[in-house]
């Protein structure tokens, strides 16, 4: 006879429970806790990109003079000196026409002024470098007598098929403008490179380290300093309204900024901070535009 347990039956139901709920456990995914996206009440108010973007731009200082003549549009790795260059003129006139604390606080995209208040910068323009006009005279003609036919008649054609070579006529000079300083060259050295309106804008001057650099012109120091990329230590020279000349990559500066310099004067000596070699890096600029200083220096 087979003896049973009475608790056999309450067992037997224990484990089909317990295998119910394993089989259960199994046969049901894992599921994560939702995250709630949250968005800060800024973030949340904040309007498209590209709408934001113009609302920056409308609310840049100046932004309502953009383009027009005498104001200057701030791009990026602008400085207050490379403005000061680009527009030939004293940064710290136009920190203080347009009532900057901090110079160093510009903006992509805001719009200085870069003419005086009291000038029509639409009137103030570049000018055509233009070379002057000659007329040919007899050698014997007095200035202002008209021109006469040659005395001596011109030789008969040679019987020889090949033409006898024509020398070119010398260059015109420049035609200066009545505010033109008078030029002189910076520094005893040759030209190493010419100037380059897209590639070099201005001219490279050979010499050693110490080799004087002279002020081209009278004028008056702007800057004095290493605060402009690429250029070492720099000095800039406002000459009058329309010239400045920059004197770049010297080892050491001899002058300061507000300082009277005269034509021939020591300034700096020369170096090769920020440059492969002692070399000086010099510009003249006209209203702010580059042009080719050997069109300007005298001859020699």
């Amino acid at each position: 006879m087979r003896f049973k347990s009475p608790l056999s039956p309450l067992w037997r139901a224990a484990a089909l429970l317990l295998g119910a709920l394993l089989l259960s456990a199994c046969s049901t995914s894992v599921r994560r806790a939702p995250v709630e996206d949250r968005m800060s009440p800024r973030t949340a108010a904040l309007p498209p990109a590209s709408a934001a973007s113009e609302a920056d731009i409308k609310a840049l200082p100046g932004a309502e003079n953009a383009g027009k003549p005498g104001y200057y549009t701030v791009r990026p790795g602008d400085t207050m000196i490379r403005i000061g260059l680009e527009t030939g003129q004293n940064w710290r006139d136009i920190q203080r026409w347009n009532n900057l604390e901090n110079p160093n606080l510009i903006e992509v995209g805001q719009v200085l002024r870069v003419q005086p208040p009291n000038v029509d910068a639409a009137a103030v323009g570049p000018r055509p470098v233009t070379s002057a006009k000659i007329e040919p005279r007899a050698l014997d003609a007095k200035p202002g007598a008209a021109a006469s036919a040659p005395a001596v008649p011109p030789p008969a054609a040679s019987a020889s098929p090949a033409a006898a070579p024509v020398a070119a006529p010398p260059s015109a000079p420049v035609t200066r403008d009545d505010d033109e300083p008078s030029w002189a060259w910076p520094a005893a050295g040759s030209v190493i490179s010419p100037y380059d309106e897209a590639r070099n804008k201005g001219v490279a001057i050979a010499g050693k380290a110490g080799d004087p650099v002279l002020a081209a012109a009278d004028g008056r120091v702007v800057y004095a300093g290493s605060g402009l990329r690429g250029y070492g230590n720099l000095v800039i020279v406002k000459h009058n309204a329309t010239y400045l000349t920059a004197y770049a990559h010297n080892q050491a500066l001899l002058v300061k900024e507000d300082q009277p310099v005269k034509r021939g004067q020591k300034i700096a000596e020369m170096g090769s901070t920020d440059a492969e070699r002692v070399q000086l890096h010099f510009e003249i600029r006209r209203l702010g535009k580059p042009v080719d200083p050997a069109r300007l220096l005298p001859p020699r």
